[in-house]
């Protein structure tokens, strides 16, 4: 099966390449082969390919800038999947998506499904929520996964930003009144690679027994403040040397942003276990093997220093 990836500079599409390298034939697209701030080129890219599969792992994903850059987030996010899916759709190729809880309003407390009905606060959810209503209308056979709280031992995320302030400074200010599970993006690869796995029926079959929409996330839940704290720990239990001495709760209030953030960021799970009988790991476990791999890279820095 030949398989196309975009995105794979980020950490989901990364870490989708590596794992799908595994039993498939990956074709893996950045920005310089596939631009999805530039639509119209798209279909001349997948008619030179051919995939059998898409996997679309890239999008526009800063939260705060897309309350600015609004016109480009709905181009990248909405514009350009629904290129895809159309292609995919003409074509008879399934297209795995990947969407976020940004598209709800984050009210409540009971875990967010797939059925509850979308209400984003900011662009960039709304922009997204955009691209899910607009694979869903082109018809080709679709999985859109929602996540959130995506991270990995590399690239630009919260357990890299929170590794390096608290080796710069002592004290650390963290939102505590928001909620969700932080989910590597390794995770989120060893599940895709579960639900693309041969069976016994179609790709197709299986996304439409979903109802072509999944939860895929870490199961638990915690805030930024109990995420960070684990970071920290985490760390310290590895030899790493941190300047951090503090790491006081704050309130979503006490730091503003352009964009607002769901305060319930939780998603029900219950379709994935369900329906494909797979069970995630806990948030804390994931969050062990990316600091395994990060303190082994931040030790030897701090040895050869």
């Amino acid at each position: 099966m030949r398989v196309l990836v975009t995105g794979v500079t980020g950490q989901v599409g990364g870490a989708l390449s590596h794992r799908l390298n595994r039993c498939a034939s990956v074709f893996g697209t950045d920005r310089n082969q596939l631009d999805l701030a530039r639509p119209s080129e798209i279909a001349p890219v997948l008619d030179r390919v051919r995939p059998d599969l898409i996997v679309n792992a890239a999008a526009y994903t800063a939260v705060d800038r897309a309350e600015e850059e609004k016109d480009l987030a709905y181009v990248v996010n909405a514009e350009a999947p629904e290129a895809i899916a159309q292609w995919a759709a003409a074509h008879a190729v399934p297209l795995v998506h990947f969407s976020t809880d940004y598209v709800f309003d984050g009210s409540g407390s009971r875990p967010w499904r797939e059925d509850d009905r979308p209400n984003p606060l900011s662009v960039y959810g709304a922009s997204k929520l955009a691209g899910e209503k607009a694979i869903r209308a082109a018809g080709c056979p679709h999985l859109i996964i929602r996540t959130q709280w995506v991270y990995a031992a590399n690239g630009k995320n919260f357990l890299q930003t929170m590794a390096r302030l608290a080796s710069e400074r002592k004290e650390l200010r963290v939102v505590d009144d928001q909620f969700g599970a932080p989910t590597s993006a390794q995770l989120i690869a060893d599940v895709v690679a579960q639900l693309l796995a041969p069976g016994s029926n179609t790709l197709a079959e299986r996304f439409a027994s979903a109802g072509g929409l999944l939860n895929v996330t870490a199961s638990g839940e915690t805030t930024w403040h109990g995420f960070t704290v684990a970071i920290v720990e985490g760390l310290k239990a590895r030899g790493v040397k941190l300047a951090v001495e503090d790491i006081w709760p704050i309130t979503t209030a006490e730091y503003p942003t352009k964009a607002a953030r769901p305060m319930n960021s939780r998603l029900d799970l219950t379709l994935l276990v369900g329906r494909f009988g797979l069970i995630t790991q806990k948030w804390e476990d994931a969050l062990a093997t990316e600091l395994d791999e990060l303190a082994a890279e931040i030790v030897a820095i701090q040895s050869s220093g």
